[in-house]
């Protein structure tokens, strides 16, 4: 049965477009794995990779820079992981950078993530090693919520048995807290403090009073006058003494 013209420009239509469809797939795959870009290869070395894999994206300053290419397994404690990187970054990675392994969201792919270098360091070369940071476990992590929770249990226990004592009276705090007879007692001893403080305030005020009123007893006038002219003199010996000592040479600049 032949086809129509018609079914023809349909059929020649379906195959350009899905022909163009691919190609822009081919294109857009490509520029995301750096298949049309010059690029440079970095070599990391970690003892665990957490489930990373060829072809991940590797991340500098929060953006894609580059893909994982391969991961080899050097020993029984070492993972070589190779990355593809392009070469217009390559000025800005120094060598004391680290490279560690995160994940891309809460529940993303892992990804190398790049740290920022010392900007006094020199550059990374072709085939260079960058430093591995490890990454942290889930399981790891787990174990420290553990311990947390475990620690947070014996506080809040330890919390309530000090308030059950407090409430009944236990201890020091509990007796101060709930006896009214500690409450009495402590009223009296900041009543007789206060009672001694205005005591002493009042023997003060009268040893003031007693000395004024020797200074004008008869017997005792000539000798507190004598002392304030010997004051008097002395003060005007130090300012005479001050004014006629000899002003020290001025230094040449």
């Amino acid at each position: 049965m032949k086809l129509l013209a018609s079914q023809k420009i349909k059929t020649g239509a379906l195959v350009l477009v899905g022909f163009i469809l691919l190609v822009l797939a081919i294109f857009f795959i490509g520029s995301q794995k750096n298949l049309f870009d010059s690029t440079f290869k970095v070599q990391v070395k970690y003892a665990n990779v957490s489930g990373l894999q060829a072809g991940n994206f590797v991340r500098f300053t929060g953006i894609n820079v580059g893909t994982v290419e391969s991961i080899r397994i050097i020993n029984d404690s070492t993972v070589n992981v190779t990355l593809a990187l392009q070469k217009h970054v390559q000025k800005f990675i120094k060598k004391d950078a680290y490279a560690t392994i995160g994940s891309d969201g809460l529940m993303g792919d892992k990804i190398v993530i790049i740290e920022h270098g010392s900007p006094g360091a020199a550059v990374i070369g072709e085939n260079d090693y960058l430093e591995g940071e490890n990454p942290v476990e889930m399981s790891d992590i787990l174990a420290r919520m553990g311990d947390v929770a475990d620690n947070a249990t014996i506080l809040t226990g330890n919390l309530a048995e000090i308030v059950y004592k407090v409430n009944n009276g236990e201890g020091s705090l509990g007796r101060l807290l709930n006896s009214d007879q500690l409450a009495r007692n402590l009223e009296g001893t900041v009543a007789s403090t206060q009672q001694t403080v205005q005591s002493i305030k009042k023997g003060a005020e009268g040893f003031s009073e007693n000395m004024e009123a020797v200074k004008n007893n008869f017997l005792f006038r000539g000798y507190f006058k004598r002392r304030e002219k010997k004051r008097i003199a002395d003060s005007i010996a130090a300012v005479n003494k001050a004014r006629t000592r000899p002003a020290a040479p001025k230094t040449k600049p």
